[in-house]
């Protein structure tokens, strides 16, 4: 085994590990900062309970997210078309910054306020490049009950 052998530093070779660890750190705070969007696109999806707005960039990837219950509306008042004004508000200003402006919206569901958010969003300064209706429907529905044996 040996002795064990404990190398000295000099404050040259500490002072430049000391430089190396701080620029390090100031790389990982910049990679933190959020990025300019000009591109993106917005979910809305409205349904008989809630109404879900997110925004994500042109990869896929979320920049922002909100929804009525995180505004702080509460049980029937989450689906409706004023909670979803407000929840486009919301999202305007959380990307007031980072942006993007320029969007495709993508509407899901069959709630009452689908309508009124996608007017809150090209009312608040958002340029609304397509608009496309993404609700699932049936190709042949539900199997009948089974008729009645009297």
């Amino acid at each position: 085994m040996g002795k064990k052998r404990v190398a000295g530093q000099t404050k040259e070779e500490a002072l430049k590990e000391s430089q190396v660890v701080k620029d390090t750190l100031s790389q990982k705070k910049n990679e933190g900062a959020k990025k300019k969007h000009d591109r993106g696109k917005v979910y809305v999806q409205a349904s008989y309970n809630n109404t879900i707005m997110t925004v994500t960039d042109e990869k896929g990837n979320v920049v922002a997210w909100i929804s009525a219950g995180s505004l702080g509306f509460k049980g029937p008042k989450k689906a409706t078309p004023f909670a979803a004004s407000k929840v486009a508000e919301a999202l305007s200003e959380k990307l007031q910054k980072t942006g993007p402006f320029n969007v495709d919206v993508y509407v899901k569901g069959v709630g009452s306020g689908r309508d009124q958010a996608v007017r809150a969003l090209a009312g608040k300064g958002f340029n609304i490049r397509t608009l496309k209706d993404v609700t699932p429907v049936p190709h042949n529905g539900p199997k009948p009950k089974k008729p009645r044996r009297v």
